[in-house]
C-alpha cells in the first residue's frame, strides 16, 4: 500500500509542475499526461498491465462527473445570455451532423460496416468537456466572449446526444435494426428520458442543493466536500433514473455558481483543485488503456478519420447549425476548428467494446488515435490560431441581438 500510495503521489506531484512547461511550449497538458499514462502502461517502461475496460469505464465516469461539476461551477448567468442558442444548437444538430459524416466517410471509404461506421462517428462526434475547459484556460488566448462561451456551454450540453447516439447505434450494432414503430419509439423515449430527466434532476437538484447549503452552519472547510458529495448523489440519482447524469451534475454546477448566497471562494477553488487531479487521473487511466504497439494496426485509418472529423464534419456541422447566427467568418473558422476531442470520446468508445457484440478493441484504439491527433493538431494551435485571426477584440454580438 505505502508503495502504490507513494507512485501515485509522486506521478501526480510530477504533472503539477510540468504544468509552466507546458504553457511555455504550447502543449496540451492533458497530452502530456497521456503520455505519461502511456509510458507507465504495459509497452512502457512501467510495465503496468491493465486491462479492466470495465473498471476504466466507470472510474472514468466519476472522473468526467466531477470535472463537469466543476465546470458548472465556473459558468456564469451572463454566459447563456450571449451563447444559449448557438451552444443548444451545436450540441444537438452539431452532434448529429458530425456523426453522418464521419459514419459515411468510415463505411463508404474506409470500410467499416455502415452502422458500426455511424457508430464510430458518433463516439467522436462530442467535443470535450474536460479539454475545452482547461486547453482554453490553459492557451490564455483572448477570443471573444461569445466565442468561448459557445465552446465551453457545447461540449458541457452536448453528451446527452452523444450518449444517446452511441447506446442507440450499439444496439443496432449488436442486435441489428429496429423491426417495427415501438422499437423507434424506445430509442426516442431514451433520448427525451437523457434530456427531460437530466435538465430536470440538475436544476431541481441543485436549487434543493443550494437551498440546504445556505441554511447550515457548518466550519467553512466543509462547504466544498458537502457541494461535491450532494452533486455526485444528484449524478448517480438521474443515471439511475434513466437521465443523463452528466448533463444534471453540469447543471447543478451552474445553480450553485448563481444562486447560492453563502462566499463561493472555498468551494470554487476546492473543485478547481480536484478538477485537474481528476483530469490527470482520468488521462493517465485512458493512457494505461492503450498498448502503443496495437495502435499502428489501424493507424492509416484513424488517421484519415481524424482529418475528414477535423477539416470536414467539424467545419460542416458549424455552417449548419450556427453560421447564420451572426458570427463573423473569422469566428466561424476558429469554431470549426477548435472542437477538441478528448476524455469522452475514449470512454464512449469503452462503451460499445464492453457489451456483447461485433465491436472489439480495434474500434477503441481508432478512437484513441483520433483523440491524440486532435490533442496535438487543434489543442497546440488554439492560441496561435486566435492571434492570426485577430479575436482579441470584445464582441458585442449577443444572442439577443441575434434574435431581434
Amino acid at each position: 500500500m505505502e508503495l502504490a500510495i507513494f507512485l501515485s503521489s509522486v506521478i501526480v506531484f510530477a504533472t503539477f509542475t510540468l504544468m509552466p512547461l507546458a504553457r511555455r511550449s504550447g502543449a496540451p497538458i492533458l497530452l502530456i499526461v497521456l503520455g505519461v499514462g502511456m509510458l507507465l502502461g504495459v509497452d512502457g517502461p512501467g510495465g503496468i498491465r491493465f486491462y479492466s475496460f470495465q473498471t476504466g469505464f466507470d472510474l472514468g465516469s466519476i472522473a468526467l462527473a466531477i470535472i463537469l461539476f466543476a465546470g458548472g461551477l465556473e459558468t456564469e448567468r451572463g454566459m447563456f445570455h450571449n451563447a444559449r442558442n448557438s451552444s443548444v444548437m451545436m450540441a444537438t444538430l452539431g452532434v448529429l451532423v458530425t456523426a453522418a459524416v464521419v459514419g459515411l466517410f468510415a463505411s463508404v471509404v474506409v470500410g467499416l460496416p455502415p452502422f458500426v461506421g455511424l457508430l464510430l462517428g458518433a463516439t467522436v462526434a462530442s467535443t470535450d468537456a474536460a479539454a475545452t475547459f482547461l486547453l482554453i484556460q490553459q492557451s490564455k488566448a483572448g477570443i471573444s466572449e461569445r466565442v468561448k462561451n459557445t465552446l465551453v456551454l457545447e461540449s458541457g450540453l452536448n453528451d446527452p446526444m452523444a450518449i444517446f447516439l452511441v447506446v442507440s447505434l450499439t444496439a443496432i450494432v449488436n442486435g441489428g435494426p429496429p423491426g417495427s414503430l415501438q422499437e423507434v419509439g424506445g430509442f426516442l423515449f431514451f433520448l427525451c428520458t437523457q434530456i427531460g430527466v437530466g435538465l430536470a434532476g440538475g436544476i431541481l437538484g441543485g436549487r434543493a442543493l443550494t437551498f440546504i447549503i445556505d441554511r447550515m452552519t457548518l466550519p467553512n472547510g466543509t462547504y466544498p466536500a458537502m457541494a461535491l458529495s450532494g452533486a455526485l448523489a444528484i449524478y448517480a440519482s438521474v443515471a439511475l433514473l434513466g437521465g443523463s447524469g452528466f448533463l444534471a451534475v453540469y447543471i447543478v454546477g451552474i445553480v450553485i455558481r448563481n444562486r447560492l448566497q453563502r462566499p463561493l471562494d472555498n468551494i470554487l477553488n476546492f473543485n478547481e483543485a480536484l478538477q485537474w487531479i481528476s483530469q490527470m487521473a482520468l488521462f493517465l487511466l485512458l493512457g494505461l488503456l492503450v498498448a502503443p504497439s496495437h495502435l499502428l494496426k489501424d493507424i492509416w485509418a484513424a488517421l484519415a478519420i481524424a482529418a475528414v472529423l477535423m477539416f470536414v464534419a467539424r467545419p460542416l456541422a458549424v455552417l449548419v447549425s450556427i453560421g447564420w447566427m451572426g458570427f463573423t467568418a473569422r469566428e466561424n473558422l476558429f469554431l470549426s476548428w477548435v472542437g477538441l476531442r478528448g476524455a469522452v470520446p475514449v470512454l464512449l468508445a469503452i462503451y460499445p467494446v464492453i457489451t456483447p457484440g461485433p465491436v472489439t478493441i480495434e474500434f477503441f484504439n481508432i478512437v484513441f488515435v483520433i483523440v491524440v491527433v486532435s490533442l496535438i493538431a487543434q489543442g497546440w494551435t488554439i492560441a496561435p490560431l486566435a492571434n492570426l485571426l485577430k479575436l482579441k477584440e470584445p464582441d458585442a454580438v449577443t444572442e439577443a441581438d441575434v434574435e431581434t
